[in-house]
């Protein structure tokens, strides 16, 4: 297995995009793809959107894994973005570029033409990838309020919103956070954040630092309130008891009235630097992942004896449950030190009296459900499908319940040492959808995520509904997810693919969920690596 040799930071920044938009501007995004192989490309990370904007410089940076000894094909993709939907096939696109990790690290900046396809130009646009290596794991995490902003809006306040620039070595200001936008609000107090220390200031607490306070407009044509000049020393004095304040100064204004003062006051309330604990830190601090399997044997998937069957088992001995359970389930396993997997059907009718069951050990041993390593599962599926009839209907919510049960019980521990991985493979039809959404934001809360694999030619739609990508999942009566713990992958993508390309997608979210979680609730690793150890204040 290839060894992560550092991770990588991109600022992306566009120019002179093409215009989709009747009577406006573009709104674009800028979204992240790898090829996995055998020319499968998964998307790694997207930017956030800019509305109405020719030349965007996205604030949201894009972390990558580099591998020296991997070529790393990227492609970035500029959509204009019309609507709330996650997918991008109904978004216009605005053009695009591929290139190495490898190129991109070693020119540190690269510009490219967009492409709309291979030698056709998108107009005179071009993308601008700039990388940084992330060698700091420390984050400065800040709140921040304004007092007395100058009024911009003809019928009503001003719509501010903050911008952080630092200075390049080459002398050019490059943008490192900009905030949420307060209507309508001379007086706004804006949401505490937290950037990365080397994206904030590349780890030099004296250099440059410059705030702009803007006026939002929707044309895109936003108006400079004021400005100032300063530094993550001077910011760092901020604390509870004394912020720091910062007169907004517009040179115009300030150039033509001898009486002006200042167009208001920001005010930092606080700045303090924490340390970011990463997976590995918490994998290699001692937290064991628990790998459970749940499998999908209701009716839609058919008869296993007929060869058009989902869990027809070929001459080759393999189908796309066996596939799906080979492949997550070898990853997973090297993060499981005892290697005992529980394993779950649902949706069959089970000997001896022919109940249905939505959770029922593999086995046949509901008191000791675990297998031996993923080999283990594979025999009790292979040993179970004869033994039991499909049927219906298909509930995820039992076997979710169930996990959440045992990663609840971990979570009363007050540690980090363990956390739960549910593997869910199915044909997609869903029958207790408002059970399962409620299932899942009541385990969002514990240290687990879910991993669904679709196998076989559905819709999926309520899959991708689950997978909250489209915007944060909430239960039927409108509580929120405390976290995106679903990932959906559909397994028809990968057929063609290398195995390690669906094991890279589907396994994709997991080490950022756990990250999360932990983070959420406040928990380091159990053994911490010698030197992310806190330092003794005197």
């Amino acid at each position: 297995m290839a060894h992560c040799v550092t991770k990588v930071e991109l600022s992306i920044s566009c120019d002179n995009l093409i215009d989709k938009d009747v009577g406006s501007k573009s709104d674009p995004l800028c979204v992240l793809l790898q090829d996995v192989g055998g020319e499968q490309w998964t998307e790694l990370v997207r930017t956030e959107r800019i509305k109405n904007c020719h030349n965007p410089q996205f604030s949201k940076k894009l972390l990558i894994d580099y591998y020296f000894e991997k070529v790393q094909k990227l492609k970035f993709g500029v959509y204009d973005i019309d609507n709330k939907s996650y997918d991008l096939n109904d978004d216009d696109y605005l053009g695009g570029a591929e290139c190495t990790l490898g190129q991109i690290v070693s020119s540190k900046t690269l510009t490219q033409p967009l492409m709309m396809k291979k030698g056709k130009p998108a107009g005179k646009g071009t993308i601008t990838i700039s990388a940084e290596e992330i060698k700091d794991t420390r984050v400065i995490c800040m709140d921040v309020e304004a007092r007395n902003l100058d009024k911009k809006d003809f019928l009503g306040k001003s719509d501010p919103f903050l911008e952080f620039y630092k200075q390049s070595d080459s002398g050019k200001w490059q943008l490192v956070y900009r905030s949420e936008v307060i209507k309508n609000n001379l007086n706004p107090c804006w949401k505490k954040f937290s950037v990365p220390l080397q994206t904030f200031c590349g780890g030099d607490f004296n250099k440059p630092i410059k705030v702009h306070c803007h006026d939002y407009d929707s044309d895109g044509s936003h108006d400079l309130i004021g400005s100032f000049d300063t530094n993550l020393s001077q910011l760092q004095n901020a604390s509870g008891s004394s912020p720091v304040e910062f007169e907004c100064i517009h040179p115009e204004k300030k150039r033509k009235k001898k009486s002006y003062k200042n167009s208001g006051i920001v005010r930092v309330k606080l700045c303090k630097i924490e340390i970011e604990y990463s997976f590995l830190d918490y994998i290699m601090g001692g937290c064991q992942i628990n790998f459970t399997v749940g499998i999908d044997f209701t009716g839609s998937n058919g008869d296993p004896k007929s060869t058009d069957s989902l869990h027809y088992i070929s001459p080759n001995g393999i189908n796309e449950y066996l596939t799906a359970i080979w492949t997550v389930g070898s990853v997973v396993q090297d993060y499981d030190s005892d290697k005992l997997f529980p394993a779950f059907g649902f949706g069959a009718q089970v000997p001896p009296d022919w109940q249905v069951s939505h959770e029922f050990a593999l086995n046949f041993n509901p008191t000791n459900p675990y297998c031996q390593g993923i080999e283990g599962v594979v025999g009790a599926y292979r040993q179970a499908l004869p033994q039991i009839r499909l049927y219906g209907p298909t509930n995820f919510s039992p076997i979710i319940n169930h996990v959440a049960r045992f990663a609840a019980h971990s979570a009363q521990q007050g540690t980090a040492s363990q956390y739960f991985v549910l593997l869910i493979i199915t044909d997609g039809e869903i029958t207790d959808l408002d059970q399962t959404r409620q299932a899942i934001v009541n385990a969002s809360k514990q240290p687990m995520s879910i991993i669904i694999v679709g196998v076989g030619n559905a819709e999926f739609k309520a899959m991708e509904f689950l997978d909250g990508d489209d915007g944060v999942l909430k239960s039927l009566s409108g509580e929120p997810a405390a976290r995106d713990i679903v990932q959906f992958v559909p397994f028809r993508k990968f057929q063609n693919a290398p195995r390690e390309a669906l094991s890279q997608t589907v396994l994709a979210e997991v080490p950022k969920q756990l990250v999360t979680y932990f983070k959420q609730v406040g928990l380091t690793p159990v053994k911490l690596p010698s030197e992310k150890q806190p330092e003794n204040k005197p």
